[in-house]
Order: C-alpha cells, then structure tokens, then sequence
C-alpha cells in the first residue's frame, strides 16, 4: 500500500484542488465519500464537489449535540447546490445508556469519558458511513494543530482499513477564507464570533487571536484535541 500511497501523493502534489477531486475518479478505487462537518475547510470541499457535480457521496454526523448555527450552514447549502448531504446519527439505544448511566456531561469529567461520548456519537456512526467506502475525503489541513502537522494529501487509515484524501492538507486558512468569500458558500456564523473550529455545543468554545485554532476544542482538557475519528495512520 505504501509506494501506492507515495504515488499519489507525488501526482497529486503539483495538481490543483478541485482538479485533483476530479481526478481522484479516474483511478476506479470504487466508492469515494467525502465526510462534512460543515466547517470552512469542508465547506470549500463541498463547493467543489456539488459544483463540479461529481460522483461523490458526501455526508454528515448528526451527533446530537450540535449548534444550531451548525444545522442551519447545512440547510443553507443543501439550498444552495440543490444537492443531498446524508445524515448519521448516532445509535439511539447506546446514547440513551449513556445518558441514563453517566449523564449529560459525563465527558467533563474524564478525557476517558469524552472519548467514550465521541465514540457512541462520531466514530460508530462514521464506522457505519464508511462502510463499504473505499476512499476517504476530509477537510483535515496540516495548519490546524501540532497533531497534524505530519499531514500528506494521501494516506492509509488504518483504523478504517481505507485510503483517506486531504486536499486542502497543506492550504493555510487564509486560502481557505479567501475561497469561501470569492465563492460565496455558506459559512457558519459562529466563525466570526471566534469559533474556528466547530465540534458540539458543550465541547466548543471561542478563541482568543493568540490561541491554536483548535484551543477551543475540548478546551478543560490537556489532550491532542482528536476525537478518534482521524488516528495517527501507518502510512502518511
């Protein structure tokens, strides 16, 4: 798997962004899916995606904790391109027996127990996602944390057994900004409130202008800021 990874990372190097979803197609990996946050680095995705009106799902987690600034960015841009983004909730019986046995905010209280929330309500509904997908497409820049500052256009997840596509890996969020406004896609409002990065309502906060753009991320915690959905890889 890995000189195909290195391939790719090679070819796709000197491609544009919105060429290189396009050409993603073209290597009939099978089913390719790109996972939304609705973010401003996956709101850039998605305009290229519906805009170039490409074969690839696109999809979301309904984690049941969301903004509602969070949900009215996707009314607004399933409007705008008149275009489906699938819904994943999380398994109703195993959030109700957390609820009922730990709480509504049991993950203040452990990073053990803000994993196992983020597992009940983002991995095991992106697990029933991507199955049967064969590529992998995320927002995930390199600028964002230190975590992640390793991070190539390709690589192999193992967790998810699957070849995971960062095209905006090494675009700075200047680019990104300028792209959103230049192409006017909707945008969460919360952005120009000091939310850079925008998980669930409990778990997010605000930035000041000196912090990392994910500080506001599961900020009472002294952790990598991940929520197990994108694990260090073997291949990257």
């Amino acid at each position: 798997m890995q000189p195909l990874i290195d391939d790719l990372n090679k070819t796709f190097k000197a491609i544009p962004t919105a060429e290189g979803l396009h050409k993603i197609l073209d290597y009939k990996f099978g089913n390719i899916a790109f996972s939304t946050s609705l973010g401003q680095e996956d709101q850039v995705i998605t305009d290229m995606i519906f805009g170039q009106k490409l074969p690839i799902q696109v999809f979301t987690l309904d984690t049941g904790r969301l903004f509602e600034e969070s949900w009215e960015v996707y009314q607004k841009t399933v409007k705008k391109y008149n275009q489906q983004i699938q819904v994943y909730s999380p398994n109703t019986e195993a959030v109700q027996e957390l609820l009922t046995q730990k709480g509504a905010f049991s993950f203040y209280d452990s990073v053990e127990n803000r994993k196992e929330c983020c597992r009940v309500r983002k991995v095991e509904p992106l697990q029933r996602a991507l199955q049967n997908v064969n590529v992998w497409i995320t927002g995930l820049r390199a600028e964002q944390s230190n975590h992640r500052q390793e991070l190539q256009l390709f690589s192999y997840d193992d967790a998810f057994g699957l070849i995971k596509f960062n095209p905006l890996a090494h675009w700075t969020l200047e680019e990104v900004e300028h792209y959103l406004e230049q192409h006017k896609v909707p945008q969460n409002s919360l952005h120009q409130k000091g939310f850079k990065s925008i998980g669930c309502a409990p778990c997010t906060r605000a930035i000041q202008p000196d912090e990392d753009i994910r500080a506001g991320r599961w900020w009472w915690e002294n952790s990598k800021k991940e929520c197990g959905l994108h694990l260090q890889n073997s291949a990257s």
